[in-house]
Parts: C-alpha cells; sequence; structure tokens
C-alpha cells in the first residue's frame, strides 16, 4: 500500500479540500449524502469478458468486470464514448450479437422466488425468453428504433403482457395499458397512436412503461435521456425515480453524464476502456473521487452557483481498443502518472469505502521507488 513506503503520494485533485461545483442533473442541487442501499444481492456480475472477433483478431470490449446490483437500488454507469458501456449492457441482459461474444464470466440473477441464482450466460435462449419483461427488461437509447413503427403502443404492450400471461384477455391488457401510460405521465389516449405520432419525450416514456409492463425487478437503461432536451430529461428522471420508489425495481443506468449520475444514482460504476475503475456511492464520487480519470469526468460539468472558472476536462482521446496501451489504459491521458503506470495493470481493490483500480491507492511492487521519478511531463509541465 502506499502508506508503506513513507512517502506522500501525488495529491488527488478531488482531496484538496475545496468546495465541489453544484451538479446540474435533475435538481439542480448539491446532492445529498448517500441513500441507504438495503436489501439482497439480485445481480452478481463477476469477471464478465466480452470480445469482438474478427479475422484480424479479438477486441475487448469489457474486460475483467465484476459488481453487483442490489434489489431497488440504481446503479448509475458512466464513462467517454467507447468505455464499453453499452456492451456491457447488451451483455448484462443476453442481447449481445455476433461478432460479440463473452468469452469470460458470470452473470448470477436472483429472480422472485427463485431458490438460488442463475447464471444468465449459460442460460439457451428459450430460458432467457421467459425472464424478459417478467424479471428483468431494458431501456434502449433510440425509443424509434426500439418501438415497432408499424404497430400502435397498445398493440406493442399487449404483445409483451400477453407472451407472459397467456390468460390475459384483450380487455385486460388494453386497461392495464392504459395504467402503465398513465404511470410514467402520458393519457390513455396515446395508447391508440403510431410511435412517429409522438414526440421524443413521449416515445422514450413509453419505453419506459413498456419496460415495466411485467413488473421486472430489474430494468437496464442504456442512455435512455440522451435524445431529448434537458427539460425533458428532468420529467423522465423525476418519473423514475418516482416509480423506483413505488415498485421498487432496481436499475442499471448507462450514461456519459457524471453529473446526471450524480443526483439520480446510489452507486457509480466508472469504465474506461472496458474496465471499471472506480465504484462508490454517488456522494463518494462526487466529493471524494479517488481515479484520476473519476477526477477528469467531476472536474469538467460546470457549477451553477459558483464563480466563473476554467474547465479543466481530460486531454487526449480513449486509447484503440484493438491496441490498447500497455499497463493502466488511462496512463497516456493522466496528469499523476508515474513509472510503474505504463507496465502494471492496477486491479479494483478497495480504498476506504470505494473501490478503485490504480496504483496510486493500490500501490505494486516498485511503488515507493516510482514515485520519485514522476517527472513534469507526466503532469503536463
Amino acid at each position: 500500500m502506499p502508506g508503506d513506503h513513507g512517502e506522500t503520494p501525488p495529491t488527488a485533485r478531488g482531496n484538496t479540500g475545496e468546495t465541489p461545483p453544484t451538479a446540474h442533473g435533475i435538481t439542480g442541487e448539491t446532492p445529498p449524502t448517500a441513500r441507504g442501499i438495503t436489501g439482497e444481492t439480485l445481480l452478481d456480475v463477476r469477471g464478465l469478458t466480452v470480445e469482438y472477433v474478427s479475422e484480424q483478431g479479438s477486441v475487448r470490449a469489457c474486460d475483467d468486470v465484476s459488481f453487483t446490483v442490489r434489489r431497488g437500488e440504481i446503479l448509475g454507469v458512466a464513462g467517454e464514448s467507447g468505455s464499453g458501456k453499452s456492451t456491457l449492457i447488451t451483455a448484462l441482459t443476453r442481447l449481445e450479437r455476433p461478432p460479440a461474444v463473452t468469452t469470460a464470466g458470470e452473470i448470477l440473477f436472483r429472480p422472485r422466488g427463485a431458490a438460488k441464482p442463475v447464471d444468465l450466460v449459460g442460460l439457451l435462449e428459450r430460458d432467457l425468453r421467459k425472464l424478459r419483461w417478467r424479471d428483468m427488461a431494458i431501456v434502449l437509447q433510440s425509443a424509434m428504433n426500439a418501438l415497432n413503427p408499424v404497430m400502435r403502443l397498445e398493440a406493442q404492450f399487449t404483445d409483451v403482457l400477453r407472451e407472459h400471461d397467456c390468460t390475459l384477455s384483450r380487455r385486460t391488457a388494453r386497461e392495464r395499458t392504459a395504467e402503465l401510460l398513465t404511470l410514467v405521465g402520458l393519457t390513455a389516449g396515446q395508447a391508440n397512436r403510431y410511435p412517429h405520432e409522438l414526440s421524443g419525450g413521449t416515445r422514450q416514456r413509453a419505453t419506459i412503461a413498456l419496460a415495466l409492463a411485467c413488473g421486472p425487478d430489474l430494468v437496464v437503461m442504456d442512455e435512455p435521456t440522451t435524445a431529448v432536451d434537458v427539460v425533458m430529461q428532468r420529467q423522465i428522471l423525476a418519473n423514475l425515480l418516482r416509480l423506483r420508489e413505488r415498485l421498487a425495481f432496481a436499475v442499471v443506468f448507462v450514461t456519459h453524464d457524471l453529473s446526471l449520475l450524480v443526483e439520480l444514482a446510489d452507486r457509480i460504476a466508472i469504465m474506461y476502456a472496458g474496465r471499471i475503475v472506480e465504484i462508490g456511492t454517488a456522494a463518494d464520487l462526487y466529493h471524494h473521487p479517488r481515479h484520476p480519470y473519476t477526477e477528469g469526468l467531476r472536474a469538467s460539468f460546470p457549477p451553477l452557483r459558483e464563480p466563473v472558472r476554467r474547465l479543466s476536462g481530460i486531454p487526449g482521446s480513449p486509447p484503440d481498443l484493438r491496441d490498447p496501451p500497455p499497463g493502466c489504459a488511462f496512463h497516456p491521458r493522466c496528469p499523476q502518472r508515474f513509472a510503474p503506470c505504463d507496465s502494471v495493470l492496477p486491479v479494483l481493490g478497495p480504498v476506504g469505502d470505494q473501490q478503485v483500480a490504480c496504483l496510486l491507492h493500490t500501490g505494486g511492487p516498485t511503488l515507493g521507488h516510482a514515485r520519485k521519478e514522476r517527472t513534469d511531463d507526466a503532469l503536463g509541465h
């Protein structure tokens, strides 16, 4: 560990004691302390690895990803484009298609009433079909592409409802559809509309209602507010929180917007180059980010109520996963890198109440000596 070498580690920007800028997500208020996380483990992902296979070789889009989700919890997943977030989502729901292949790991999911969890990786398609919508559902990024353009909403809802309850009459399905649309702030009359007749925000609300149709324990959301304006984003997310409180489902919410997750999520996982580099509560990642990449994301969104300041951002671009850099994948862009970073791959490990994959915190065999070798170039001077 760093303290074992008797040397002071490079100062992390997130630990300077400065007042953090206000998040601009749902409410515009400073995020509260961590919300209570209770309940048994619903989803346990262990060492998940997903590769895209081609004649030129394999590209590892998710690399040894591990995390848990408890019942009723909102887990946010953030990172730049190309970090592996969408690949993770399709792997969790087993919706990946060739050339994507899950090459290692387990996805242990515990449906209601199950004596023990099932490993989704090993399930056949017919068994997965029984779980989808009833126990786990997905809200995709583009509602226009997710909904069938030649079917009215009512017909699409009826298909889902009757697929998992063949005794359900069409009249009951129609009433349930109206109830679901009302839950997300729409009217029963909109069930007779085609998707192209609805606004982007209305379509997105409809897909959320569709995901909740069979009362799933887990809802996976892939950037569901990307295509809507900030006013509609606020309404959708406020509605999501209200529904979570009422229906007690868990959420895995993927986005590139960390400031949004600070106010929405109970815990947040930060992904970079296919790996999780930090996991912690929303409050911990907001006030005390440990990984330099998390610090960079944290420093890149502006405050609302503080004096104007220059935003630092993160220099450079994410790595090409066809030829990732050795050691820590973030080291070419990291302002705090030192000698082992370009040769030693950091492993996700506990640092206080968080989990971090960074040699600044988890250490290495030559850490004490290497810190003396940090150069001004590494700090960007």
